[in-house]
């Protein structure tokens, strides 16, 4: 009898649950407030525990000031003592030229708008003189010097006080961009010259396009990851939608929109083609290499990719956009957020989640396109995973790994610029809002710009204006889309997408809404914390070879790093994760001041023959292996860079290539994490020299095994040496060595 009850329960909640999926104007009132507060408490904890220092530090409740805390690697490149709201540009510093283009010119581009806009309709901002446009095109000038290339690529980094080829600069070395680097220019630099009169930046911007549009793959019209930027060669040509080429598509359809120019919509059409024809396995966005893109280069897809429905929706094409969407969604219900990178098969490849805005962004674009109130459902599950999930006591945390829920003492400034601007819209009505939203684009930073900006033709407009489709074009090649061409009698048309994919990740059924509700949740304790310091190399002897099956694919094979010289003797046995690059240690096994190796290796000849150990962070795995294996290293142990994370708490992940061929890496690699790192680097600072085995953890040898073979290594080079010696007899004693 109970357990009928609990099943005609059940039933009966379900059903609520289906018939309740609309959302009630009350209903998006409480999450709009909720919303608000969130912002309050983000925006708030910083102000109040931050300024004026770039960043926010939630678990430590204070500023990060790049130089006083740990080092972050390229991720402080957006860090310029700049502040959020306190802007200062004639700074020793040198920033990322991307990261202060949206950031930090974006932000300003976008205040002087509003700024200009209260003061126009009188009131408020009377006072206003445009002192955030003369700001912004003090740090237009100051970007400028990255754009001193033959090619007219600009430098990845500038100095704010001394540009790029100064003495002073400590840039201007770097020889490779990112595509989206170069690419995810033109809005800010195209609003400042047309804000401002002064046209050397968008034409800066537009050459920097034109350069990436003329390098595409002829063949395919894919364009890489990674360009020489003064041989405009190609350094990394695995191709996608995510991480390294991402907003430059963003940026041509946007260019179109806020400028007006058909090239940019040409050649985002162009490319659009192409991703949709290689790129697009729907639901999947897949990489692909540029020169042979029928064949996927990995098997698994990155977080940034989530912004890609949204801009499906900018150009009409609702049914991938929906699909996309769908997995993306269901993946954070199996995981809570989105994490960092997924397989496939959407399981954890990488379980960081940042605090990403582009779910949400891609969830706003749906709901408005399409009025359907699931996304709304969607963006209230949003919240509540951000209240229940990152929120601390100073502001929102973001998340150290999805599958255990530990924290990291980060909170970036697009989550203040990004996300809730996109959730706060998605439960806002356009009447509701103190400007016509229809007005503006958002930069890939949420930033709002005018379309007004634009002087070769109107703004677009619903799809008032009509041109000839041809046989290879689709009705919205060069028309703005439409609610009513977009569903023509047809209101289901976004669930019938949907429901093919509801159980996609094996969750369970759709999304059924929750009860709203505000959750005031301890954080998470962070891990203990230690530093290391490192002597400047280790000793190795021991290279032994042993053989074991291979790991299933994108299942993560334990390693091991074992301890073996006195006093150790095998008893000290650090659980490593593997590489799917290098030398297989599932067939084979090796027997350190750690290095960036970034770069070319200092002191090489000390490193030869010997195990590095290598820092994580500042440029990738493979990276760092290339550098390490020139210099004549025979095996390399990573050790996290983020401190206290450890084994126990966090889940083992792979280490991975860039999308290219590893075939040339032939050394052992194995990852620790902070904690175990610091037992390693502690035991070379007392003993200077130690002896390591690298191995799969199934094969790590007891201490008994160990002693046998080193009894019987010991037993071997007492009889090679009378060997030797005996030898050595026979020669008579004017015999050479």
């Amino acid at each position: 009898m109970l357990l009928s009850t609990l099943l005609i329960t059940s039933l009966l909640g379900w059903a609520r649950c289906q018939e309740s999926q609309s959302m009630t104007p009350e209903e998006k009132t409480v999450i709009r407030d909720q919303i608000i507060e969130m912002f309050d408490h983000a925006y708030g904890s910083y102000m109040k525990y931050a300024y004026p220092a770039d960043e926010l530090m939630p678990l430590s409740c204070r500023g990060r000031v790049r130089g006083q805390e740990p080092n972050r690697g390229d991720i402080d490149d957006s860090l310029g003592k700049k502040a959020m709201t306190d802007v200062r540009l004639d700074n020793d510093v040198v920033v990322s030229v991307f990261e202060t283009n949206i950031r930090v010119l974006g932000g300003l581009l976008g205040a002087h708008v509003m700024a200009d806009l209260l003061r126009q309709r009188g009131g408020r901002m009377q006072w206003y003189r445009d002192e955030l446009l003369h700001m912004a095109k003090e740090l237009g000038h100051r970007l400028l010097p990255a754009f001193n290339t033959t090619s007219g690529l600009p430098y990845p980094k500038v100095n704010l006080r001394y540009g790029v080829l100064n003495p002073l600069s400590r840039t201007g070395t770097e020889s490779d961009t990112c595509t989206a680097c170069a690419g995810t220019m033109i809005l800010e630099f195209a609003a400042l010259s047309r804000l401002s009169g002064d046209s050397i930046f968008e034409e800066h911007a537009r050459k920097a396009l034109d350069v990436l549009w003329q390098r595409r793959q002829k063949g395919s019209d894919l364009v890489g990851t990674v360009i020489n930027i003064h041989n405009e060669e190609w350094v990394r040509r695995e191709s996608g939608v995510g991480a390294g080429i991402d907003s430059y598509y963003e940026y041509l359809m946007k260019a179109y929109i806020l400028l007006g120019d058909n090239v940019f919509l040409d050649r985002f059409n162009i490319h659009y083609s192409a991703i949709m024809k290689y790129i697009s396995q729907p639901p999947l966005l897949l990489n692909v290499h540029m020169h042979n893109p029928t064949v996927s280069v990995r098997s698994w897809m990155d977080s940034l990719l989530a912004f890609f429905p949204g801009l499906q929706v900018l150009r009409g094409d609702l049914k991938p956009a929906i699909e996309t969407h769908e997995m993306l969604y269901q993946v954070t219900k199996q995981h809570k957020f989105l994490p960092e990178a997924f397989t496939t098969e959407f399981r954890v490849h990488w379980g960081q989640h940042l605090l990403r805005p582009e779910f949400a962004e891609s969830t706003y674009y749906l709901y408005k396109a399409t009025g359907d109130p699931y996304y709304l459902r969607v963006g209230q599950s949003i919240v509540e995973k951000l209240n229940a999930y990152a929120r601390v006591p100073c502001g929102f945390a973001a998340v150290q790994d999805v599958r255990t829920g530990t924290h990291e003492d980060r909170m970036d400034s697009f989550f203040l610029a990004e996300m809730f601007k996109y959730l706060y819209l998605l439960f806002t009505d356009k009447s509701q809002l103190p400007i016509d939203i229809d007005d503006y684009i958002f930069t890939t930073e949420a930033h709002l710009l005018p379309v007004s900006l634009s002087t070769t033709q109107p703004p677009c407009r619903g799809n008032n204006t009509t041109v000839p489709v041809s046989k290879e074009e689709d009705l919205f090649t060069h028309t703005c889309p439409s609610m009513e061409t977009l569903f023509p009698n047809n209101p289901s048309f976004a669930k019938t997408i949907r429901d093919s994919y509801k159980y996609l990740t094996g969750v369970g059924r759709a999304f059924h809404p929750l009860p709203i509700r505000c959750v005031d949740k301890q954080p998470l304790q962070s891990a203990a914390r230690k530093t290391f310091n490192a002597p400047k190399r280790v000793s190795t002897v021991a290279l032994l070879f042993l053989v074991s099956h291979t790991a299933e694919e994108d299942e993560v094979m334990p390693h091991v790093v074992q301890l073996i010289s006195p006093p150790f003797l095998g008893r000290t046995v650090l659980t490593a994760g593997p590489a799917k690059f290098g030398l297989d240690l599932t067939k084979q096994e090796h027997g350190a001041s750690p290095y960036t190796a970034c770069e070319p290796i200092d002191g090489a000849v000390d490193l030869k023959g010997h195990i590095a150990l290598a820092l994580r962070g500042e440029c990738m795995f493979v990276v760092k292996a290339r550098w390490l294996q020139q210099a004549g290293a025979i095996g390399v142990i990573f050790i996290d860079h983020r401190e206290g994370s450890n084994s126990q708490d966090t889940p083992l992940f792979q280490m991975v290539g860039d999308g290219d061929s590893t075939k040339d890496i032939t050394l052992p690699f194995v990852f620790l994490f902070s904690r175990e790192g610091a037992v390693l680097t502690a035991a070379l600072e007392e003993h200077h020299n130690v002896d390591v085995l690298l191995l799969p953890k199934e094969r790590q040898l007891g201490h008994g095994e160990w002693r046998h073979q080193q009894q019987e290594e010991e037993g071997r080079r007492i009889r090679q040496s009378d060997s030797s010696q005996s030898a050595n007899s026979d020669r008579g004693p004017d015999a050479s060595p």
